[in-house]
């Protein structure tokens, strides 16, 4: 018998969909989500499952930008065959995004039995939302917002990537947080900032995707629940990166620092009560 139902499925992949862009943590709402249905947090096929989930969330973001990054793809591909392509932007940029995937991606691998074990813990989770919103309140302060996508270089993709370290540690953090606080600190506008932490998470979401589908499939949740979820995942997630970046680029980031305290605040009280288990 799967660990997770479709009815189930379709709650968690909404809520996938709604939370892995939005900077108030996917994996945080997803462990308080299975807490809440009685499903086993730290098991390893519940953990496959919210990882192939977000492919749902990826392909969402993969057809909302297409067109960049077909162009990005086209001018990488012209300038690995012709040398003067290589000073164009898109040309160096599609090179940032594979490097600044290569820390995460070895910490993942390295720290992967306490992902997956201790710091799936639910206190985790709550004590990373709190912590996450004191960092993005002063980085949405501190930043100048001052330069657009066009000014990024090098140093602030690798800053940025290497941030997702951050939400991969202590789910709670939130990836979307950490990158976009990372890119105001760097003195990026909102949009960019957005723009940016949307463009490195595809390779380290699509890879942690597939790294975790045998797990997935292999161990407890069934292809139909896999399947639901997912789908219902990238209906939300096109629908919440949409709406989200006409959010930015007329807000700041106030009202997800106070969501994420409440919801970390209440966490704590769940678990201190005993409604939820950590």
């Amino acid at each position: 018998m799967s660990v997770i139902t479709v009815g189930q499925a379709v709650v968690l992949g909404a809520v996938e969909g709604v939370t892995e862009f939005l900077p108030v943590s996917s994996t945080g709402h997803l462990k308080i989500a299975e807490g809440l249905m009685g499903i086993p947090v730290d098991d390893r096929a519940v953990v496959g499952f919210s990882a192939v989930v977000q492919v749902g969330a990826i392909a969402a973001v993969l057809v909302y930008f297409s067109r960049d990054i077909v162009r990005i793809a086209s001018a990488w591909g012209r300038g690995l065959r012709h040398r003067e392509e290589r000073d164009r932007h898109d040309y160096r940029f599609a090179w940032w995004v594979v490097w600044a995937t290569v820390p995460v991606v070895a910490v993942g691998l390295a720290a992967e039995p306490f992902i997956e074990g201790p710091l799936a813990s639910l206190w985790v989770v709550a004590g990373s939302l709190v912590a996450g919103s004191g960092v993005m309140w002063a980085a949405d302060r501190a930043g100048r917002h001052t330069r657009g996508e066009d000014a990024a270089s090098f140093r602030d993709a690798m800053l940025v990537g290497a941030s997702q370290i951050l939400a991969l540690l202590f789910p709670g953090f939130s990836r979307s947080g950490a990158t976009m606080s990372t890119a105001l600190v760097l003195g990026l506008d909102r949009v960019a900032a957005t723009r940016l932490s949307f463009f490195l998470g595809i390779p380290a979401l699509t890879g942690a995707g597939v790294y975790e589908l045998k797990d997935a499939l292999g161990t407890g949740v069934g292809a139909a629940p896999l399947a639901a979820g997912t789908v219902v995942s990238f209906v939300v997630a096109y629908a919440a990166v949409a709406w989200l970046l006409k959010f930015v680029a007329k807000h700041s980031f106030s009202a997800f620092v106070i969501y994420r305290v409440v919801v970390g605040v209440l966490l704590f009280g769940l678990l201190g009560a005993g409604v939820l288990h950590g």
